[in-house]
């Protein structure tokens, strides 16, 4: 398969005839509001959203920093996205979490949540909140498939190994196993390719951001040193057509685009 760790901008996805096409990406609670709205809506073609730092009809932001979040953007995403069905998995409260949109035409079998990481002792703001994991169950052309979508546990530590992500890796690895169809696991996990955590969640699926020798899912918004933090992960049954890092600056997170067939 021929590597392609190139960007290119929505016209090159929208013109091609993938079976399955998939975005992932943490929308950064919508801070870019304008400039992410316009993002979305010309990939509106693209069958499967995964989004991270989603607020839900919100009263406030779980954040100190000062930056303005948009407290209602789920909503206002399935305004944009008519043809898609949205799924919305809450972690703080009812209000802050992460979504998935699935367009019209992919059958929804069964969709749930599990618990990866609790924080029994969250005290409603900041980033140590219990963590979820999204699931969709799928058919597409007659083929059975599971969407995974995660937020992983955040440590003022960086992005290295912990406890309580080692736990959580293996948390996520063994509700996995237990799925017998294809599945593509993506979402944002801060952690550091080179980590134990990620070890755990690579036996038995294909890292995209490792095979594509990916150098940085960060945009330059991103001012730290840490230069990843999302994947992609594949079962050996799904066949990668495309997988890319879009240069689009509509978070401090970059896009991750995948097409795939089963």
């Amino acid at each position: 398969m021929k590597k392609n760790n190139s960007t290119k901008g929505a016209d090159f996805f929208l013109q091609q005839k993938y079976p399955v096409k998939l975005l992932t990406l943490n929308i950064w609670g919508g801070h870019l509001r304008q400039p992410l709205m316009e993002f979305i809506k010309s990939y509106q073609e693209i069958d499967i959203f995964c989004l991270q730092e989603v607020y839900n009809s919100a009263q406030y932001k779980i954040s100190y920093c000062e930056k303005k979040f948009s407290l209602n953007i789920f909503s206002e995403l399935k305004e944009l996205l008519p043809k898609h069905t949205a799924f919305f998995t809450p972690v703080v409260g009812k209000e802050y979490g992460i979504g998935v949109f699935i367009k019209q035409g992919i059958k929804i079998l069964e969709k749930g949540a599990i618990n990866i990481y609790d924080n029994p002792n969250y005290p409603g703001y900041g980033p140590t909140h219990s963590r979820n994991l999204q699931w969709v169950k799928c058919v597409s052309d007659a083929h059975i498939f599971f969407i995974l979508n995660v937020h992983g546990l955040w440590s003022n530590m960086g992005k290295t190994d912990t406890p309580d992500r080692l736990v959580q890796s293996q948390k996520i690895k063994n509700f996995m196993d237990s799925l017998k169809a294809p599945k593509i696991l993506c979402g944002d996990f801060n952690l550091r390719p080179d980590t134990r955590s990620i070890k755990i969640i690579e036996k038995k699926m294909n890292n995209l951001i490792r095979k594509y020798d990916i150098k940085s899912t960060r945009t330059s918004l991103y001012k730290k040193e840490e230069k990843f933090a999302d994947y992609i992960f594949t079962s050996p049954d799904v066949s990668v057509n495309t997988f890319e890092v879009l240069k689009n600056e509509i978070s401090d997170h970059s896009p991750l685009f995948l097409s795939f067939q089963l």
